[in-house]
């Protein structure tokens, strides 16, 4: 990746790590604005790399889940 994207990614990992941490989804929109007046490009770059790791992070939480369905499921037929 390019600086714009090293830069953007590692900024949405920790934006992430912060909603995570105190439940202000609000810090997405003005880390947003922020980004907005000083640079369009890090601002797209931005958004990319939050909405692909957010969309990652509850893809594998969806993935943990059914795997756990599926675990308990075949516990229980051999306990039958």
């Amino acid at each position: 990746m390019g600086v714009t994207e090293d830069l953007a990614d590692e900024l949405a990992r920790d934006v992430i790590k912060a909603i995570e941490a105190t439940g202000n989804e609000d810090l997405l929109t003005d880390i947003q604005k922020v980004l907005a007046t000083s640079s369009q490009t890090a601002e797209e770059a931005f958004l990319t790399a939050f909405r692909v790791r957010r969309a990652n992070l509850k893809a594998r939480e969806l993935l943990l889940e059914r795997l756990k369905k599926f675990k308990a499921s075949q516990e229980i037929r051999r306990q039958e």
